[in-house]
């Protein structure tokens, strides 16, 4: 075992002890060298180490925060099945269980912001165009951020549908503002990738850079006219979420297996 990984090992071994205490910091650059009796660059490939697996992360002005590593990893199952919840309006596949409670981690907003190119593309748009987004970070209570979620409207959208560029978009959100306006039954699309998290994305879901994140983008096409009218980014920590998908025997694959004529 190399040295840097004797220096994870132990340290993984005193944060799952307790020793370092969740939410609470690791012991400076010097007191590790010192410690361990090894350079920077043995603590700091460590500290990558711990990073990538999610225990830690850097804070600028606080030092190595210890992250909540026992977080119940999420099973998504997912199905095509869109639903609708008298209360909510569509529920699509997700991670919440029934009646569990759910919070917001700061306050949602809405800007017009320019279109990164993974959300330029998915719309149809020319990248850096302002957009509407409108942006929340959620989490079931108690727990860190779960998932940051961003909306993105275009601008037919806010033009048919003014009401979803308001703070409350009423009873049925944005989707049955924009169906009451001629854009239903909007149809959607699904896109699920795993990629590494920007700056921003990593500071808002309090995760490390070099912790994956899982992207699910829903693209939601208006039946009037065939335009793209939103699209939603959900970003995930991948340490925090695994999908499930239920497989179907094909008739093909049926059983008892029929047995095969000689030629």
């Amino acid at each position: 075992m190399a040295r840097y990984e004797e220096v994870a090992d132990d340290l993984r071994q005193r944060i799952h002890s307790g020793e370092y205490a969740v939410g609470g910091t690791l012991p400076r650059y010097e007191d590790l060298t010192q410690t361990y009796g090894v350079g920077r660059g043995v603590v700091s490939a460590a500290l990558a180490v711990l990073e990538r697996e999610g225990l830690v992360r850097p804070v600028k002005r606080k030092g190595i925060v210890v992250l909540d590593w026992t977080i119940e990893r999420r099973r998504i199952a997912r199905g095509q099945l869109v639903t609708r919840d008298p209360r909510r309006g569509y529920v699509f596949p997700a991670a919440s269980r029934p009646d569990e409670p759910w919070e917001a981690h700061g306050r949602p907003f809405r800007e017009y912001v320019a279109a990164p190119a993974r959300v330029a593309e998915l719309m149809g748009i020319e990248p850096g165009l302002a957009t509407l987004r409108r942006r929340r970070v959620t989490s079931p209570a108690g727990e860190p951020p779960f998932q940051l979620v961003d909306t993105w409207l275009s601008a037919s959208a806010v033009r048919d549908a003014p009401k979803i560029a308001e703070p409350s978009t009423g009873l049925g959100g944005y989707i049955d503002r924009l169906e009451e306006a001629g854009h239903g039954p909007i149809s959607w699309t699904e896109y699920a990738r795993p990629r590494m998290p920007s700056r921003e994305e990593a500071q808002l879901l309090e995760i490390s850079q070099e912790m994956p994140v899982l992207e699910t983008a829903i693209v939601g096409k208006s039946a009037r006219d065939g335009s793209i009218l939103e699209v939603t980014m959900r970003v995930i920590p991948a340490d925090r979420v695994e999908l499930v998908t239920q497989l179907r025997r094909d008739k093909s694959a049926s059983w008892p297996v029929e047995p095969v004529s000689p030629q």
